[in-house]
């Protein structure tokens, strides 16, 4: 009898999604098909290059398209005549929020399918308020169960619903040999010098990513350091007119080093000469930048609010943890990794069990244990599940 197929929707598949479903699709070997169905061929956000990977079947529903371009009955039409097509299936949701997305899930679950959900929202992300929230609850019914980033993620699933032995984690991965292969060098305390690096920012160049804090730090720690570092900062977007010009009133022109956006296999080389990777947003659900930055063996400079901390980030130990809203704190921070070589290497080498954390084979291992047989308190395959939506309400 043939194995049902693991099905996941992303908007757009970017480098990460191919990860993920490659690593899926090696893990479950030759018994399960594994399908990504990419709404859109361009993504909304993200001005990455579509990717297909080598181990899946990929599926565009929209090609040349923003999913946003589409209207809600065409997406809606189109999902759920493309997901009944692949009955025989588990299916993986992203984006549940979205109305097409919610009535696919909900048909999908009421006909016997098992649907899941995958998010790395937290709820301090942003403020939150008791009707949206109680609202969300209604678009999280039909799912079976969840993976999270986080244990932060992990914590809102729960307070929306979903019962806690059905949530697992390691949403948020890549593959950390493709990185490394990628950044053609070794990886740190390994690779060029330590008086040959920089330090690194890999950002969309909006509000929340703090880069006008990152600014400001920048020269708090080159008023302080005897030989100091540039700053390279990988990214595009609204404000990128704006932090150039701050960058100048600031005196940094010549240390700051603005490179646009790049695509993964230019970002790698960057991060194999990099010192440390900042990353100070205000709100950041997770921050796959530093699943890459870690992947090099570089310490992470990240804020609070990253869920990446959660999982991957102990602060001295492979990086340190900031606050938002402190420059002062950051300037110390970088300073220090700037003038202690052995404190760098130190942290360089405890990033590698951290590393192993982001890569890809623990978001297909949660796959398994959310799909196979052995999951506690999962139906099999298309049998009815034991708890419907209804039971929820």
């Amino acid at each position: 009898m043939t194995m049902a197929s693991i099905v996941f929707v992303w908007e757009n598949f970017g480098p990460i999604h191919s990860d993920r479903c490659d690593a899926v699709a090696s893990r479950v070997g030759g018994g399960r098909k594994v399908i990504g169905l990419e709404l859109g061929g361009n993504s909304q956000v993200y001005e990455w290059n579509s990717e297909s990977g080598t181990k899946f079947e990929k599926k565009t529903l929209f090609h040349g398209k923003k999913i946003d371009e589409v209207s809600f009955l065409r997406k809606f039409y189109t999902l759920a005549r493309t997901c009944f097509a692949l009955r025989r299936a588990d299916f993986f949701f992203c984006h549940y929020e979205s109305p097409s997305i919610f009535l696919t899930a909900a048909l999908l679950r009421l006909t016997g399918s098992r649907v899941f959900v995958m998010n790395d929202s937290k709820y301090d992300d942003y403020r939150r308020y008791v009707g949206r929230e109680l609202i969300k609850k209604i678009f999280y019914l039909p799912y079976t169960g969840a993976v999270a980033s986080g244990t932060r993620a992990a914590d809102y699933f729960r307070f929306l619903g979903l019962p806690e032995k059905r949530i697992v984690l390691n949403y948020d991965t890549l593959s950390t040999d493709r990185i490394r292969r990628l950044s053609g060098v070794d990886r740190a305390p390994d690779g060029p010098p330590f008086a040959a690096r920089h330090f690194t920012i890999v950002s969309r160049m909006v509000p929340k990513k703090n880069l006008s804090m990152a600014l400001n730090a920048y020269a708090l720690y080159r008023a302080g350091a005897a030989h100091p570092r540039q700053l390279h900062i990988c990214g595009s977007g609204p404000l990128d007119a704006e932090l150039r010009d701050e960058a100048a009133r600031l005196g940094l022109s010549d240390s700051v080093i603005f490179r646009g956006f790049l695509q993964i296999d230019e970002v790698c080389p960057i991060l194999g000469k990099t010192l440390a990777l900042i990353l100070p947003s205000t709100q950041e659900q997770f921050g796959n930048v530093v699943i890459e930055a870690q992947a090099m063996g570089l310490p992470v400079i990240v804020s609070e609010n990253c869920g990446a901390r959660d999982l991957l980030v102990r602060s001295g130990v492979n990086g340190f943890v900031i606050e938002p809203d402190n420059p002062e704190g950051l300037a110390y921070f970088m300073g220090l990794i700037d003038s202690d070589e052995a404190l760098w290497r130190r942290m360089a080498i405890a990033t590698a069990p951290f590393s192993t954390l982001g890569d890809a084979s623990r978001f297909a291992q949660a796959i398994v244990d959310l799909t196979g047989d052995f999951a506690e308190g999962l139906a099999p395959i298309n049998e009815p599940p034991k708890t419907s939506i209804a039971d929820r309400l």
